[in-house]
């Protein structure tokens, strides 16, 4: 009986990890490629945040898209995918205490994490329970990939044979 579940486990994990490498690969492109082409919106966003200086913002929304779409590109290619996952947990983990962060202090934001973000309009309200539990969601993909980074069609399992 165990040996039965252990057995279905061993062929079912692979292609559950390539749903997960697949989704996660797709929300690092789609984010990337939503702030790619206005990087000082993107900076604007980090700003939003009031953590850090206007200066450092700036460079790191500058740099974001640029490290969401290269994560993208690993998980999507199935290569260094331990690596990209442990590099999405942290920074999808950022990400949530950064929401939970503007949530506790009252901050009336968009996370600008899919493009336009930074300071609502007035009477506009922020929806931060919903992009923690979205973000968590996403950690949790990243979580699997790191236990179990072994995926079907990935360049890794290519270069795991050679």
């Amino acid at each position: 009986m165990v040996t039965e579940r252990m057995s279905r486990w061993r062929t079912t994990q692979p292609w559950l990890g390539t749903g997960a490498r697949l989704g996660l690969a797709a929300v690092w492109l789609y984010a990337g490629a939503t702030k790619v082409g206005d990087l000082a919106a993107s900076g604007r966003a980090v700003n939003a945040y009031r953590i850090m200086s206007y200066d450092l913002a700036q460079v790191i929304g500058a740099a974001l898209p640029f490290v969401e779409i290269a994560l993208g590109v690993l998980l999507l290619l199935g290569l260094a995918t331990r690596l990209a996952a442990g590099v999405s947990a942290a920074l999808l983990a950022v990400f949530v205490a950064g929401i939970a962060s503007a949530w506790a202090r009252g901050l009336a934001i968009d996370c600008g994490c899919f493009g336009s973000g930074g300071e609502l309009a007035a009477g506009q309200r922020p929806s931060y329970g919903p992009e923690i539990l979205r973000d968590l969601g996403f950690l949790l993909l990243a979580a699997f990939l790191l236990v179990y980074p072994r995926t079907r069609l990935s360049l890794d399992s290519f270069l795991d044979r050679r």
